[in-house]
């Protein structure tokens, strides 16, 4: 014998009766009109619908506290799976900092991750991105204006010092992460630090801004160390001392001895209280071949991750006399004090 209760009041527009759940469970419900209905026209249970409702939320819940719980203490950094990421999803990440990482252990999916804070869009920026090694499992992307994708890091081996983006005043700061696809199950680590910083001469090619990889090996000409001198992080008068190469890390360490720091804009190189002589080691791509030589140069570059690369190393005559004629025809980009 069925048992009714009655309608806790009109519903979908129609008035009646209806069976409690536990009996609409015994396959047959009624409806107004209709008499017993099969269980396959069965509405849901105002029980089962909450109990659903919860049971979403509880997922979603541990979703979040799970890609918040990636975050670093600062909220600089971060590091998470993609085993525990939804097949064919982009998870969107979030890091204000000016300074941190990521690191993505067996990366599947996607990653869409803005960089710096919400009001730092209004200016020029350039990113730099330094992969660990060995970098697996995935490629990083710059995302563009009109929303193209400039790739960044891949698989396998990189070049030295990582790579360079700049960004324009209104185009977001995001990177797009990508998984390689695989066909075992090995350990896999997507791991890079990243450094973002306001541009401080925009007018400038990106060639003065340390961005050329492609041209990191070639000489300077006179109008590109006339620049460099005046926007590197990092201008100094002195003398090779020896050149060391690293294979694993594909980069040549120079150690340059310092008679003058003609301009640094972070604090790489400590001249000494009695203001003599100090050792400085700048880094350039292994690829370059640099090997020791005689006399003196000025060596200018960029600070990346706390490292000094370099940029332009003319012999010091060589640049005085370009810097001289530029300034006898009042073409000089800016003052630099060579006495």
């Amino acid at each position: 014998m069925l048992r009714y209760w009655p309608s806790a009041g009109p519903a979908s527009g129609s008035s009646g009766t209806r069976l409690g759940c536990a009996a609409k469970r015994r396959g047959w419900w009624a409806a107004p009109g209709r008499g017993l209905c099969p269980r396959r026209f069965l509405p849901p249970c105002p029980g089962a619908m909450q109990a659903t409702a919860l049971l979403c939320a509880f997922c979603c819940g541990l979703l979040a506290a799970a890609a918040s719980a990636g975050y670093s203490e600062d909220r600089c950094s971060w590091r998470g799976s993609g085993l525990t990421q939804e097949p064919g999803s982009v998870g969107q990440l979030a890091l204000a900092c000016t300074e941190g990482g990521i690191e993505w252990l067996y990366p599947a999916g996607a990653l869409r991750l803005t960089l710096g804070g919400p009001d730092s869009g209004a200016r020029p920026r350039i990113a730099c991105l330094r992969p660990a090694r060995p970098f697996a499992g995935a490629q990083v992307f710059a995302e563009r204006a009109g929303g193209s994708l400039e790739l960044l890091l891949a698989e396998g081996p990189g070049p030295s010092g990582g790579r360079c983006v700049r960004w324009g005043p209104r185009e977001g700061r995001a990177l797009f992460l990508q998984a390689t696809p695989h066909r075992d199950i090995s350990r896999r680590v997507a791991s890079f630090r990243f450094e973002l910083r306001e541009e401080g001469h925009p007018e400038l090619p990106p060639q003065a801004h340390g961005l050329g990889t492609d041209g990191a090996c070639r000489p300077c000409s006179d109008a590109e160390f006339l620049l460099a001198s005046c926007t590197s992080d990092f201008v100094i008068h002195g003398t090779i001392y020896g050149v060391a190469h690293n294979t694993e890390l594909q980069e040549s360490i120079i150690t340059v001895t310092a008679a003058r720091v003609l301009r640094q804009t972070l604090p790489l190189f400590q001249v000494g209280a009695s203001g003599g002589q100090v050792q400085a080691s700048i880094r350039t791509p292994l690829r370059c071949g640099v090997r020791p030589g005689p006399g003196t140069f000025l060596f200018m570059g960029w600070s990346r991750f706390g490292e000094a690369w370099l940029g332009c190393a003319p012999r010091f005559q060589e640049f005085s006399r370009a810097y001289a004629a530029a300034h006898a025809d009042h073409l000089h980009p800016c003052e630099v004090a060579l006495e």
